[in-house]
């Protein structure tokens, strides 16, 4: 029989979970000989955080200056196949100064000199950013042999033109091997800029070739690492890729169900947002409000404690709410595949109640909408007094002439109910803020399906 957990524990705390999945992955991919010097020295790391940045892209694209500047800013250790091949013989290190593909023959030495280096207590600690390797999809199944798994995969994209114009002007400091940019990249130190010599590049015909190559293998990079990549374009200025990178590799990766929360005002569009979400990550939409009618029709003893609240339109205590909310969110369906909660919190308390549960968010975004188009949208929406649904001109309308006709507006949709709603909202928002401070913001004022693509870009 299979064996199924109480979903109440699959609700751990979030911080606790990372440091528990954590632990885990370390021991399964490095398989010490000695598992309890090494969870001992794990427990002793400065930070679970430590970086693990993969970066990919064909020669000339940059990888090499976006990885110094990556490092430097994250603490982390710079490594590339140059620093890891200086035991390799002289011609070998000769092809790698030029950037020539790492060879296959080498590429197993590589590998292995790479897993040793990991195993270093700097790169043990701080983290790591690798560029270099891999190149081929051989390269990615010996690194994931080795068990060495990145948590972001930085893959850098320019067209040939871009990659032949960097090629030609690209400058070398003699003193610390840092590369440089006629025009793309300079140095801000004038001492620098005077001792910089012309760096060794490849012919025309050669860069061409080892795009071509790189351009063969791009698709199987791009599907061993699609849960942990992203391309950025770096035919713009390179503090603007860096920015992006940045912002990219500082996200922790989300291993767990999501639990989302959508915050913001009446007419913001939580309930419609959250269906699309629902559809395309199969995750279950959790509104409070139907929970809430769901409850009363139910004829339950705590539906007949609600009921009074609902038919008089006034708000729910959080003494009979929070009851109903945890056993929806205590549910197999929700302990599985996630939630998407909308219509809850509504103010501090509630959020604070939220937080102190075994139900905490992992995910929250304030909705962001100005009063007009709240007003604009609530007029749009109208009731079917015969089966209780609700539609919406444009983004839900009813499926007949015949239901459209006989619509009514509910009392909690006029001017006044609603503009006494937004109020509220408006005085609980900065409450709200102060519970969920890394809450993301979006611009809701835009169409739902825009919504959707801007969280799109966020790893739910």
């Amino acid at each position: 029989k299979p064996l199924r957990l109480k979903p109440s524990l699959t609700s751990m705390n979030p911080e606790r979970s990372w440091f528990w999945f954590c632990l885990l992955s370390g021991l399964v991919m490095e398989q010490p000989d000695d598992p309890i010097s090494y969870l001992i020295t794990f427990l002793q790391r400065l930070s679970l955080d430590s970086p693990r940045v993969l970066l990919l892209g064909p020669p000339a694209v940059g990888k090499h200056t976006l990885a110094k500047t990556l490092s430097n800013e994250l603490r982390a250790v710079h490594l590339t196949s140059e620093s890891l091949l200086k035991g390799l013989s002289e011609e070998n290190m000769e092809s790698h100064d030029l950037h020539v593909s790492v060879q296959e023959d080498s590429a197993e030495v590589l590998v292995q000199q790479l897993q040793q280096r990991l195993k270093e207590m700097d790169c043990f600690h701080k983290g790591w950013v690798l560029v270099g390797i891999p190149q081929t999809r051989v390269q990615v199944l010996q690194l994931q042999r080795a068990g060495i798994i990145p948590e972001h995969v930085v893959m850098l994209d320019a067209p040939e033109e871009v990659l032949l114009q960097r090629n030609h002007g690209k400058l070398t400091d003699p003193i610390t091997g840092d590369v440089y940019h006629q025009l793309f990249v300079q140095p801000e130190n004038d001492t620098i800029r005077w001792r910089l010599e012309k760096g060794r590049s490849l012919s025309d015909q050669q860069l061409l070739a080892e795009v071509q190559r790189y351009r063969c293998e791009v698709t199987a990079l791009k599907a061993a690492y699609q849960h942990v990549l992203k391309v950025f374009n770096a035919d713009q200025p390179p503090a603007d890729v860096y920015q992006q990178a940045l912002t990219f590799v500082q996200t922790r990766r989300h291993f767990r169900t999501p639990r989302i929360v959508l915050v913001g005002p009446s007419g913001s569009g939580k309930s419609h947002l959250a269906r699309l979400l629902s559809e395309k990550y199969k995750v279950v939409d959790v509104s409070c409000g139907s929970l809430l009618r769901s409850v009363v029709s139910d004829g339950s003893a705590l539906g007949a404690q609600i009921q009074p609240y609902m038919d008089v339109g006034r708000p729910v205590p959080d003494s009979l709410l929070m009851p109903v909310l945890e056993a929806r969110l205590s549910q197999v369906d929700c302990s599985c595949r996630g939630w998407i909660l909308h219509g809850f919190p509504c103010d501090m308390q509630q959020a604070k109640s939220l937080h102190e549960s075994q139900y905490q968010p992992n995910r929250v975004f304030f909705l962001e909408a100005s009063n007009d188009v709240c007003m604009q949208r609530l007029s749009l929406r109208g009731t079917d007094p015969v089966s209780g649904e609700r539609y919406h001109a444009v983004t839900q309308p009813a499926p007949s002439s015949e239901v459209q006709d006989r619509l009514q507006t509910a009392p909690y949709d006029g001017s006044g109910a609603v503009t006494q709603r937004l109020r509220q909202f408006r005085f609980n928002c900065e409450g709200l803020q102060t519970i969920y401070p890394d809450a993301i913001h979006l611009d809701a004022d835009q169409d739902p399906h825009s919504v959707v693509i801007a969280l799109s870009d966020i790893r739910l």
